[in-house]
């Protein structure tokens, strides 16, 4: 398997490089050459074992299959439920994808649980070591830790915006008492997070010379590991669902759309935001335009330029990535992005739907999920079954649950009155001590931070 760049400048690699690149040298996002077809899985139900199935067509010959059979065992056996993402029914027509019991409690879980130990095993190979630099807007960071704080062949340096993560995503970043580990809160957004992140890559020198790589979703290994889970879900089902996705970075729906492009039986996809609302602007009345980050109950959907609609952009652009750089080069400027009638018909159209809620909404569907279903969900998945609710489908619709109501337990308080308990293993979260770094937006600073860490060439 081979990997392009969606800017097209890229030198083409096999998977352990873009594994290891997070970003490609012209600033694009890695893709498949190919979308290869979901492999024959009859019989195959253990979680892990339809994991290695789907995901080594796209790891190639770069780890071979027992090797990779063993670290999605690995990676799978940190969950607390034995179906790892179990489906909950809610109601007749409409189910819960439960993707939080990984250690910190959210999807990112599902990937970077495998991630990490995919990092360990290319790294140890190679007698190499990384930086790896991200940025979070609550959930991918204390997921992304958690899977590399064992890597002895990894130093991780996490951004993140202060203020505008829920206590419970700051400390279980800020806690894990770790060497190779490292948190910055930056006096910003996290789109200003991101673009510290983007510059970091763009500075061809310190790239170099940090050995810098990443976790977040502009890594390709992220979005294949998420494609598993819309595979096994769609399974389960007797008719083809419709998926309701959260959505921020549009990197989880982008997987779930890889998914159906491979074959399995999805129906078609539901956007949900909450007031950072400009995915369902672009997909309801095609305003692709920037606005003011607006904080809400679901920090992690706080967002305003999605990364991960790149690698659609450029399969809408025919694989054109000259004409992809040059349209996301004219919105970073304008912040506004255009796309034709065509493109859309093909991609958009029948293909995704989109709705928002705001915090009122949010809240009012927490207290309604629990006073009908006694079910509590985090506010992200409620921003989903709302948006679920109001769009429907003749299909089965599965809603993403994205995060462990504990994770936002004021939200869930104020709408059910009731406290959501941590699980066991992080029943100490509040009495740990927090190990963090406070820096102003400025990219400076932040390299002489990773500077100091890095024990790269040490």
């Amino acid at each position: 398997m081979r990997y392009v760049s969606t800017r097209g400048a890229a030198p083409e690699l096999g998977f352990a490089d873009v594994l290891l690149a997070g970003l490609a040298g012209d600033g694009g996002l890695y893709v498949p050459a190919a979308t290869p077809a979901l492999p024959g899985l009859t019989g195959v139900h253990d979680y892990a074992d339809v994991a290695a199935a789907v995901v080594a067509p796209f790891v190639g010959d770069d780890i071979d299959a027992d090797t990779l059979t063993r670290l999605c065992h690995e990676a799978y056996a940190t969950f607390r439920h034995p179906a790892v993402v179990p489906l909950v029914q809610i109601d007749d027509r409409h189910w819960l994808l439960e993707l939080f019991h990984g250690p910190t409690l959210a999807f990112k879980d599902v990937a970077l649980q495998l991630v990490g130990r995919l990092f360990d095993h290319v790294l140890a190979e190679r007698s190499e070591r990384v930086t790896i630099v991200g940025a979070t807007s609550g959930d991918t960071g204390s997921a992304a830790i958690d899977g590399v704080k064992g890597c002895r062949n990894v130093d991780i340096v996490i951004l993140y915006p202060a203020g505008r993560t829920s206590e419970v995503q700051r400390r279980q970043m800020t806690t894990v008492d770790s060497p190779n580990v490292h948190t910055v809160a930056i006096d910003g957004t996290f789109d200003d997070c991101q673009d510290l992140v983007k510059a970091m890559f763009g500075d061809a020198a310190f790239r170099s010379e940090m050995r810098l790589s990443a976790v977040n979703s502009i890594n390709w290994a992220r979005v294949m590991a998420q494609i598993v889970y819309y595979v096994t879900a769609s399974r389960a089902l007797a008719e083809a669902p419709t998926f309701c996705v959260p959505t921020g970075n549009f990197g989880n729906v982008l997987s779930g759309w890889i998914a159906r492009e491979m074959g399995a039986p999805i129906s078609d996809f539901i956007v949900a935001s909450n007031e950072n609302d400009i995915l369902t602007r672009f997909i309801n009345d095609n305003d692709m335009s920037t606005r003011e980050v607006v904080p809400t109950l679901s920090p992690s959907m706080d967002i305003q330029v999605s990364s991960n609609f790149e690698r659609l952009l450029f399969e809408m652009n025919d694989r054109d990535g000259g004409l992809t750089a040059e349209q996301l080069e004219r919105f970073r400027a304008v912040g506004r992005l255009d796309v034709e009638a065509d493109q859309r018909a093909e991609f958009i159209d029948g293909s995704f739907r989109a709705a928002r809620c705001d915090d009122d909404q949010t809240i009012a569907e927490i207290r309604r999920m629990h006073a009908e279903t006694g079910l509590s969900i985090d506010p992200h998945t409620a921003t989903g079954v709302a948006a679920a609710r109001r769009l429907g489908s003749d299909r089965p619709i599965v809603t993403l649950a994205t995060a462990h109501p504990a994770k936002f337990p004021d939200a869930v308080r104020d709408a059910t009155g009731r406290q959501p308990a941590l699980p066991e293993h992080l029943a100490d979260l509040f009495d740990l001590d927090e190990h963090t770094v406070a820096l102003p937006n400025d990219l400076a600073a932040v390299q002489s931070l990773v500077r100091s860490v890095s024990r790269v060439g040490a």
